[in-house]
């Protein structure tokens, strides 16, 4: 997907290369990467953001990996300043907040996350709940785990308004990460998000049910994707005519801390995946773990908790990262074949950092009362995962 060298985290210079085929407080020993930002053996090889003629002959299978929110309150931005300075840096450095999950964003042929918050000037000011604005190298950090593409369209899209969608985007350009949801021009907008992946086409899309009451500017609705049925099919059309054979819609929705998806939640994913141009949903917004199902030959991921947070409530430092395998049937369509899911864990003491439950629990370094605490988070996540069927229809859980 992409490789930043572990010193060019913050600096003006990010040498990018990408594929493009707390309530408990676990000290446990994360994988190998904790010492320090893991190595070229991780990565995916170059070159998979690419022009068709620049592509490989199409393949008939490929990995989607998609993530939870990357939410940034004010504590994960001072450990972010922590690790920097600790690595010689000035800044921030969200790499280790983030190492335990590259190995399998990585890996996959495309890596979707979800940028909750707009990003800041490199000086600040940084800021919280109600209004945030994050250190801009979180993106940085977000290339370098392996991500390839992030939504934008959220309830905080609007939080520092327009520049501040220019400042996300400018950054997420500048480290090489596409995006969907948000736009600097309404020329931006109408084009949707369509990345070549190992010679297939695939399409992000991203829309958010509100701003937190914050309007849109008068005249440019376009600087952020609104919730609305017909929009969506509308723009999945476009992309469908634009060429894309998979078409992902990254949707904001749900209510917060809620498990249950609501019934708008419900019904609109039934509505959009009975279109022939919608053949993913993931969900985000809700901060806690919410059930995946099977809809006919589709899945929607309700809601895939925050991968990254600093709150009070365990329940939100859970999340779920799901990779999708996406096969091309005889008729030349492409169906999810297989789905499992990589169950993760906010830790914040002794440092704050995302830990993969599956990992450190096998990890025969981890003392045995924490693979006790780990494994029932893990069974947590689980129940919330099954909480509409996903087991009995295939999905598989990572242990």
């Amino acid at each position: 997907m992409r490789l930043l060298a572990p010193a060019s985290i913050g600096d003006a210079k990010i040498v990018h290369m990408r594929r493009m085929s707390s309530g408990l407080l676990l000290s446990v020993v994360l994988v190998a990467a904790c010492g320090g930002p893991p190595g070229r053996a991780d990565t995916k090889p170059p070159g998979r953001a690419s022009t068709a003629s620049q592509s490989p002959a199409p393949k008939t299978q490929i990995t989607v990996v998609a993530a939870g929110d990357l939410l940034v309150h004010p504590e994960l931005t001072a450990q972010a300043a922590t690790d920097a300075r600790a690595a010689g840096r000035v800044g921030h450095d969200f790499t280790q907040v983030l190492a335990a999950v590259r190995p399998v964003v990585s890996r996959a042929d495309l890596a979707i996350c979800h940028m909750e918050t707009p990003l800041a000037e490199p000086s600040g000011p940084f800021t919280g709940y109600p209004i945030f604005s994050v250190p801009p190298e979180l993106a940085d950090a977000a290339a370098w785990a392996g991500f390839d593409t992030c939504s934008t369209a959220s309830n905080h899209s609007l939080d520092t308004g327009l520049p501040g969608i220019r400042r996300t985007l400018d950054r997420l350009d500048r480290v090489g990460l596409r995006h969907a949801g948000t736009a600097r021009s309404a020329q931006e907008a109408a084009r949707p998000n369509i990345l070549d992946v190992a010679g297939v086409k695939v399409a992000q899309l991203s829309y958010t049910f509100g701003f937190n009451g914050i309007p849109r500017p008068a005249g440019q609705d376009w600087v952020a994707n609104l919730t609305d049925r017909n929009a969506i099919l509308a723009e999945a059309r476009r992309a469908r005519d634009q060429g894309a054979r998979i078409v992902i819609l990254s949707m904001h929705w749900g209510t917060e801390y809620q498990n249950k998806p609501n019934d708008d939640q419900l019904q609109l994913a039934r509505d959009l995946l009975a279109s022939p141009d919608i053949d993913l949903i993931v969900g985000h917004h809700v901060h806690v773990v919410q059930p995946f199902e099977k809809i006919g030959t589709k899945w929607v991921a309700y809601g895939l908790g925050n991968l990254t947070t600093y709150g009070s409530e365990e329940s939100t430092q859970q999340a779920a990262v799901p990779e999708f395998t996406f096969t091309r049937t005889a008729s030349g369509r492409w169906e999810v074949s297989s789905v499992e899911v990589h169950a993760t864990w906010m830790q914040y003491q002794p440092a704050a950092r995302v830990v993969d439950l599956a990992s450190a629990g096998n990890d025969v370094r981890t003392p045995e009362e924490r693979r006790t605490d780990l494994a029932r988070v893990q069974q947590q996540i689980t129940r919330y995962v099954d909480m509409r069927g996903a087991l009995a229809a295939g999905l598989r859980m990572r242990r």
